[in-house]
């Protein structure tokens, strides 16, 4: 797999809650620069389009990508969130206006040199983890900006950043990752698995550049690719989806969905 191209044409990581959401609410994704996205999958914008009248719960679900994000009106409340292997509900005020980052799987611990388990599954102050990003945010950023100005700023030090940066392209965790997107998540890691090194370097490997195992990465991926697909419900209930996509029961593939999304199949799902 060549690691500046691979993961975008094999993997579109989907947040789908907001269009359940409160109305005045709005939650608007944007490309970056050409050159960025084999990194970045998007940047990404939720706001209040005017006041509402109770604070806001926004629910993100598993995605197994790493996030940054800030508030715009005080932009030195900057955070990083990492690999999540179960949803996670923010309450938020009645006013926002949230920028984010979302780095494909590998970039961010790629880009920072960061151990990407240290942040999984919880989300942690910017500045702890990679100072001169928080930095750039704190002094770039204010409630004034526009999107397109938004990017610019963002394509303009993510690009000069991802010049500046020596790759680990280790085939041995690229073509793992190549045979769990090109599979849906729906594989046997032990069996199906064979790149040429131990359970155990894979597992070091895995925890190191995504935040979890091989394993839980591919129960992630093929909860996406269940988001992809959209069944409706009555689908859910007549074609037996749960078989379709490697679960043995009903049971098993509900409570799994849940982890990942915070409300059932049906519920997601509902037209």
């Amino acid at each position: 797999m060549n690691i500046t191209t691979e993961i975008r044409t094999l993997y579109n990581p989907i947040q789908p809650t907001v269009r359940q959401s409160a109305d005045n609410v709005t939650y608007t994704e944007f490309l970056p620069d050409i050159k960025l996205q084999p990194f970045i999958y998007c940047y990404w914008q939720l706001k209040t389009t005017q006041q509402l009248s109770e604070q806001f719960n926004y629910r993100v679900v598993s995605d197994g990508c790493i996030d940054i994000y800030f508030e715009l009106n005080n932009p030195k409340e900057n955070y990083v969130m990492g690999f999540c292997k179960k949803f996670t509900e923010f309450p938020l005020d009645n006013t926002f206006n949230y920028v984010g980052v979302r780095f494909l799987p590998t970039m961010f611990p790629q880009l920072f040199k960061i151990n990407a388990i240290e942040l999984s599954n919880r989300y942690e102050h910017l500045n702890s983890v990679v100072p001169h990003l928080s930095d750039f945010i704190a002094n770039s950023f204010n409630e004034t900006q526009q999107q397109d100005e938004i990017k610019t700023l963002l394509d303009n030090y993510f690009r000069e950043l991802t010049t500046n940066t020596t790759f680990d392209n280790d085939n041995r965790l690229y073509g793992a990752i190549e045979l769990i997107l090109k599979n849906f998540g729906m594989l046997d890691i032990e069996k199906d698995i064979d790149t040429g090194i131990s359970t155990r370097q894979l597992r070091r490997l895995f925890e190191f550049y995504i935040g979890d195992t091989a394993k839980t990465f591919s129960k992630v991926v093929r909860f996406q690719n269940i988001l992809k697909a959209k069944p409706s419900s009555q689908s859910l209930r007549q074609n037996k989806l749960f078989f379709d996509v490697g679960y043995y029961d009903q049971s098993h593939f509900i409570k799994e969905f849940k982890n990942f999304y915070g409300v059932t199949p049906s519920k997601a799902f509902v037209r």
